[in-house]
């Protein structure tokens, strides 16, 4: 409890210089306010996880893996809706228009590139062996991770989000929801974190602390959201930065950070399939509420109804998006990923990352190479899907339609997918 407290107290003095420069109006310049800042966002995420974390003993498991990918995400959900409202304040031509999809784009893109094949390699740098075996309970996330990625391509086709988007994916998360509650809870011998201290307290006080947690880190937040986003686009034009690309990859590190630390702090634990499983509905969330919401702020701050506009460029980063999304489903038919799966991932990423760094000054020639690694993803997700097209029916049949779920983190029966006996 006492190593608890201490990373409680670690997290919230990190957030103490950003709330001082908030509540005097104090400026450093760009480059202070964006360190000061993007590490309050950070601390504020490990509160919310610990915070959830705690929780596992009380809720549902498959509830609260989807909650704990749900508050980790919450500073990625704030400054991508602060960008949105930004952009309906200031009409379709602003300029935040650009940044919301950006920074929408890039969050997604890390996530599967990076923290995906991260869970991999640390799973097997401690022994763990080549693969993260998944469970038949997984096959929820992994099937509505495949509707909503289908989804997105249907977003590409209108070049447009709007506020009927919001309401499919928000239903389709629900949904989602809806069906991971009937998971068993965590076992009593389970230490997932830090915040596993908080089970020795009564009930009572667990609840308050988390609540607590909540509350803090969703004032740091609220206070720091703002004053970094606009601290990343003036940073990015005093060092003579893309301000695209700053916004598209390095808010989204300091944003997702949170979330991929706690999953790897289940691998650690011994539990990479609950770690893999939490960036799973990471993606889940991301790919339905936090789109879907972007239609929804830029209307509340153009004061109307009004729907975020993609253009060529931002369009291609969506199909690119969707596409990888796509992909990353691709090879996880089997309910595992393994190390060639996970180079897979993280190379692919390297390449569209260092392209869009050496293209940073040509448009034409960006939108053309988005769309050629896009056309590569699908072309090596058809491959897959055709491969195991047998798995992937018994995996949508068991993520859908079963209405027991076999454990999280079970070891995956060979008879979990037809056909793997």
């Amino acid at each position: 409890m006492r190593r608890f407290l201490v990373l409680v107290a670690a997290a919230v003095l990190a957030a103490v210089p950003a709330l001082a420069l908030r509540l005097m109006g104090a400026k450093v310049g760009p480059i202070g306010e964006t360190a000061a800042y993007g590490v309050a966002i950070l601390s504020a995420g490990f509160l919310l996880s610990w915070g959830a974390e705690a929780a596992e003993r009380h809720v549902s498991r498959g509830l609260i893996i989807a909650a704990v990918a749900l508050v980790t995400v919450l500073p990625e959900y704030a400054v991508d809706l602060y960008y949105a409202f930004q952009a309906g304040k200031a009409g379709p031509g602003s300029p935040y228009v650009h940044y919301a999809a950006a920074n929408m784009t890039g969050a997604n893109r890390l996530l599967v590139g990076l923290g995906w094949p991260l869970l991999v390699a640390v799973h097997w740098a401690r022994g763990g062996g080549r693969e993260v075996e998944l469970s038949r309970s997984n096959a929820v996330e992994v099937s509505f991770l495949l509707i909503a990625s289908l989804y997105a391509f249907v977003i590409v086709l209108k070049d447009n989000i709007t506020l009927l988007d919001f309401a499919v994916l928000a239903a389709l998360f629900g949904a989602y929801i809806w069906r991971v509650q009937g998971a068993p809870g965590a076992d009593e011998d389970e230490e997932p974190g830090p915040a596993a201290a908080l089970n020795a307290l009564p009930v009572r006080k667990q609840w308050t602390f988390m609540a607590a947690l909540t509350l803090v880190a969703c004032v740091i937040i609220l206070a720091s959201a703002e004053p970094f986003a606009e601290a990343m686009v003036h940073s990015g034009r005093l060092l003579g930065l893309n301000e695209f690309l700053l916004i598209q990859w390095l808010a989204p590190l300091a944003s997702e950070a949170p979330a991929v630390t706690i999953a790897v702090l289940f691998v650690v634990a011994g539990r990479a399939a609950n770690g893999l499983g939490a960036l799973v509905s990471d993606k889940i969330n991301q790919w339905t509420l936090l789109v879907g919401m972007l239609p929804l702020a830029m209307s509340l701050g153009a004061g109307a109804v009004a729907a975020l506009p993609l253009d060529a460029r931002q369009a291609e980063e969506f199909f690119l998006t969707a596409a990888q999304s796509l992909f990353a489903l691709a090879l996880l038919l089997r309910l595992r990923l393994g190390l060639g799966s996970a180079v897979a991932l993280v190379g692919l990423f390297g390449v569209q990352v260092g392209l869009a760094f050496i293209y940073r000054n040509d448009e034409a020639r960006t939108v053309t190479t988005l769309t050629m690694l896009a056309w590569i993803y699908l072309g090596l997700a058809a491959i897959l899907f055709l491969v195991n097209g047998r798995r992937m029916l018994d995996l949508l049949r068991a993520g859908l339609l079963e209405r027991r779920m076999g454990k999280v983190g079970a070891p995956v029966r060979p008879e979990v997918v037809r056909g793997q006996r």
